[in-house]
């Protein structure tokens, strides 16, 4: 019988069925094998709904759909090149931020990529980058900033890590300052990279100037504040998680359509379609996902797993780099999404019995995601720079391999050195 319902599940991938109708039929099949009743998988949405810090995710994704849709990545981009521009290397350090930046409050990097490759590509090149490097790095840029807040994965693994009870508290608030040094240092090494290329004879450095730096500050002033409410809200007490993105969507919704009015009242049901079309994916998944949780550790599957992992690795050392392996191979199949909810419940359990915070975990996990984002077959940011930029996938996947080595570099650092990821909430 388990064979056949494999087989059958397998078919269902193959023909096409979306992840969360084959999550589902697997989870229904096992329970009914068991004698489970399966009104548990009703309970199990209903149990999702009703978590207060989900709301979260609908509110952040709205807001950075309408960033997104506005005008604002154009100043930001203005913004930044004023402070950092004038430096060696700083378009460069000013497209690294920005897009991280952008991720972090869109979350997704393909929108990145389209929100801002239009503008930072010609820029990079009139600025006497080689073309290789501008299209390797406006590729790469987007999927950085998954590690930064307010993050919808960051967000998301918090959720599926705190539906465990593994015994150590993963909030979200935590998972959102252990990001922070983690994603400055791959911002840091990335715009290093930046130095040391060669740049055409057409480069040159435009100074620094106080009446632009000016005139980009009043121009993004209702924008700027932003990152400053969110974190400063949740850190200072003020608010909780979800009660800082609500007050984002409301604070983005009046700056870009009542203040700028970039945004027409026509367009906005249209940003709203779209943005909860995403939510309502990543919803159902999750759902589907956390009664499958229920299952595997009501047959104590991660234990079994756990004890057949420990009786072939010995040391966390070993296990660490096994993991970041899997995670890169994994992000190269599944969208971040999918291998957060159906991989987490598997890895957690594991991870924590070799002495790994939950909190460090989710940090190696997205950090190899963003990695990922850029591996063949299954690489987002790949087919999304092809169809963006009109270039040959093997020349855009040439064009990353630099980046993804550095990239690689950084994910060692901070999968051996905890205290990158973990300083700021045990401090």
């Amino acid at each position: 019988m388990l064979i056949a319902i494999g087989i059958l599940l397998v078919l269902m991938v193959l023909l096409g069925a979306p992840l969360f109708a084959v999550i589902a039929a697997s989870v229904l099949a096992n329970f009914a094998l068991d004698g489970v009743d399966l009104t548990v998988v009703i309970i199990e949405v209903y149990r999702l709904a009703e978590m207060p810090v989900l709301l979260a995710i609908p509110l952040f994704t709205f807001a950075g759909y309408l960033l997104a849709e506005s005008n604002a990545p154009k100043r930001l981009v203005r913004i930044t090149n004023v402070f950092f521009g004038w430096m060696p290397g700083g378009l460069a350090a000013v497209a690294l931020v920005i897009c991280a930046m952008f991720t972090a409050f869109t979350g997704a990097s393909g929108v990145t990529i389209v929100a801002l490759g239009g503008m930072l590509y010609p820029a990079l090149k009139q600025a006497g980058y080689p073309e290789r490097y501008s299209l390797g790095l406006v590729t790469t840029s987007g999927s950085i900033g998954l590690l930064f807040a307010p993050s919808l994965p960051l967000i998301l693994y918090g959720v599926v890590a705190q539906q465990l009870n593994i015994g150590v508290p993963v909030s979200i608030s935590d998972l959102f300052l252990a990001g922070i040094l983690p994603g400055l240092l791959i911002v840091v090494m990335l715009s290093i990279y930046g130095l040391f290329q060669k740049r055409g004879p057409q480069a040159k450095h435009e100074p620094f100037s106080g009446r632009e730096a000016l005139a980009a500050v009043r121009e993004a002033g209702w924008e700027l504040p932003l990152p400053f409410i969110v974190l400063g809200g949740i850190y200072s007490g003020y608010f909780a998680v979800s009660e800082a993105a609500a007050v984002t969507a409301i604070y983005v919704f009046i700056v870009e359509v009542l203040i700028h009015r970039e945004i027409t009242w026509t367009k906005l049901p249209n940003i709203m379609r779209e943005s909860m079309v995403l939510v309502g994916a990543i919803l159902i998944v999750l759902s589907m996902s956390l009664a499958s949780t229920n299952y595997l550790l009501d047959a104590e599957i991660p234990a079994k797993l756990f004890d057949f992992i420990r009786s072939h690795v010995d040391n966390a050392f070993t296990f660490l780099l096994l993991l970041n392996i899997f995670l890169l191979m994994l992000g190269m199949m599944l969208d971040i999404f999918s291998a957060l909810v159906i991989m987490v419940p598997l890895i957690l359990p594991i991870a924590v019995g070799y002495g790994i915070h939950p909190v460090h975990l989710g940090i190696i996990f997205l950090a190899n995601m963003e990695i990922a984002y850029l591996m063949p077959p299954m690489g987002m940011n790949l087919f999304i720079s092809m169809y963006r930029f009109d270039r040959p996938m093997l020349e855009i996947f040439r064009a990353v391999l630099p980046f993804v080595a550095i990239l690689l570099a950084a994910v060692l650092i901070i999968t051996y050195w905890p205290t990158l990821s973990l300083a700021l909430i045990q401090g």
